[in-house]
């Protein structure tokens, strides 16, 4: 780790006042819990010694995904701040109250990632997203949102964003993940909630919930760096060349229409042809009672790995690939 800058609890962030070419960590105050303590979320900041963009990169959106937190780390050890222009804004925990709590969603059950911008005059789960916006988005000039899998469900490497936005197609092409999803961002989240603002941004899927992944995490940072050095934050792009992505239009899951027990067939990344077998479910005495196949040619994305399922369980992400 670089020199690093004592820490302070802070209740706005005054980019401007940073010293350059230096880390900094600030706690940045939310809201009070109901003993009435505060609730500040831990940020790292890395002022570049050159004025440039502010590349905002944030973690535990959900607060069991928590791939994204060393992958920070991992960042901030690679890159020079002495040589860096602009700035780079971690947001290690977004959703404190849920990393706490080994748990996805907030205190009140909503998922943060549904309600974005929020309301700051709204309830718990609302006041708590408008002050993320306040107090941290706003200051970004781009946007990386990092998360991985829901939990019982696996993901690959994968990157979403609008591919019809010149800028957020760039960075979601130049990080070169396993997979590219087109979807708009007007959906309540908070690549939405930074699209809306003209923010560039990007949702990168890293892999699988509670629990660090270290060949996921190490191919984030080199994508991180492939966007920074695209966006002229660094000069030196990593000598890592990664694959061309599979790239896809659009995407969907597949549900059961029975409940039993699940095996989902194909690994992440395959391709599948329009109905081959993908999946199997059988009932407690291990009789088959239904077969699933895909319904167009398709790659998989992502996958239940729970195979305990009611009627409605999903089963696979399925990506509609297409070459743009």
């Amino acid at each position: 780790m670089q020199e690093i800058v004592q820490e302070s609890i802070v209740d706005e962030l005054l980019l401007h006042e940073l010293e350059p070419g230096q880390i900094h960590r600030r706690r940045v105050h939310i809201i009070e819990d109901g003993a009435g303590f505060q609730v500040s979320l831990p940020v790292l900041i890395m002022k570049g010694r050159y004025p440039g963009p502010v590349l905002g990169v944030t973690a535990a959106l959900h607060g069991n995904e928590i791939n994204g937190i060393p992958a920070i780390h991992r960042l901030f050890d690679k890159v020079d701040p002495k040589k860096l222009k602009g700035s780079i804004v971690a947001v290690l925990i977004v959703n404190y109250p849920g990393f706490i709590h080994n748990r996805r969603r907030f205190p009140d059950n909503i998922d943060l990632n549904n309600i974005m911008p929020g309301n700051t005059d709204g309830n718990i789960s609302e006041t708590y997203a408008a002050r993320v916006v306040e107090k941290l988005l706003i200051h970004f000039d781009y946007l990386i949102d990092l998360h991985t899998a829901s939990t019982g469900r696996i993901n690959s490497l994968y990157v979403r964003a609008d591919l019809k936005d010149a800028q957020s197609g760039r960075m979601a092409r130049r990080f070169r993940p396993q997979i590219v999803v087109h979807k708009e961002a007007a959906d309540g989240t908070l690549r939405g909630e930074a699209a809306r603002r003209g923010i560039p941004a990007v949702t990168i899927e890293i892999g699988n919930p509670q629990r660090f992944q270290p060949e996921y995490i190490r191919n984030t940072v080199t994508g991180i760096q492939y966007i920074m050095h695209d966006i002229e934050m660094i000069r030196k792009r990593p000598s890592v060349e990664k694959k061309t992505p599979i790239m896809c239009d659009s995407s969907y899951w597949i549900y059961t229409d029975h409940g039993g027990l699940l095996t989902v067939l194909p690994q992440l990344c395959d391709t599948v042809a329009a109905g081959d077998v993908i999946a199997q479910l059988t009932n407690i005495y291990g009789d088959v009672i239904a077969e699933y196949v895909a319904p167009e040619d398709a790659v998989i994305i992502g996958k239940s790995v729970n195979p305990v399922g009611y009627t409605g369980a999903r089963i696979a992400h399925l990506g509609k690939v297409k070459l743009f």
